[in-house]
């Protein structure tokens, strides 16, 4: 896949879903097996660590009371702001996203293993999208997400329900995948289901 006019990467899969959908299960698995994952979040973690000029825009945009006493952000504080303020959740993502995008290339382009995955929750509703060459969605209902969202993230329901209209809509992102783990399914066997797709995935990067 070509990114630059300049510079070839291996063989990417966009690992995607909807929030609580399973993602960060499935791209273990595909770890397990040797693939390098590079996760979005952690990424966006990495790119407003203290002393970056991000999160210094961050504190003068929102206020200091968004970050701590060790000059960290508090990101659950931002993401209920931003899930309710469309404004400002615009503004954040005009801020990220382009530094989000960089480091993403940066780690791809060192991956050593046959191919990578790129895990996102945004790969579809950003350009993030542009960097891979297959879209594997992890898909479950939305009362599932809701459920599993509410007992991991200890969020409010609103603001669980505000990410989730933030996303893609499910039927668009369904349209738009490669290869579909259907994550509702009573009994599912991920690990089986990850190793069918890698055998798929290798033959591809070859």
């Amino acid at each position: 896949m070509i990114l630059t006019s300049s510079k070839i990467y291996m063989f990417t899969v966009g690992l995607t879903g909807g929030i609580a959908s399973g993602k960060s299960t499935v791209a273990a698995h595909f770890a397990e097996l040797g693939i390098r994952v590079v996760n979005a979040d952690s990424v966006a973690r990495e790119v407003v660590e203290p002393g970056t000029d991000a999160l210094a825009s961050i504190a003068e945009y929102f206020g200091e009371d968004f970050i701590d006493a060790h000059g960290e952000l508090l990101r659950g504080k931002l993401r209920e702001r931003v899930f309710n303020q469309a404004s400002d959740r615009e503004w954040l993502e005009g801020l990220l996203h382009p530094l989000i995008a960089e480091q993403i290339q940066l780690q791809l382009n060192n991956a050593q293993s046959p191919y990578s995955i790129l895990e996102s929750p945004l790969l579809l509703e950003t350009n993030q999208q542009s960097l891979v060459d297959r879209i594997l969605v992890v898909d479950v209902q939305p009362q599932t997400q809701l459920t599993r969202a509410l007992s991991r993230d200890g969020s409010k329901e609103e603001t669980i329900k505000a990410i989730i209209a933030a996303q893609i809509p499910r039927t668009e992102r369904l349209k738009l995948a490669d290869d579909i783990i259907d994550n509702d399914t009573a009994g599912l066997d991920l690990r089986a289901e990850v190793a069918t797709l890698h055998a798929r995935y290798l033959e591809l990067a070859s």
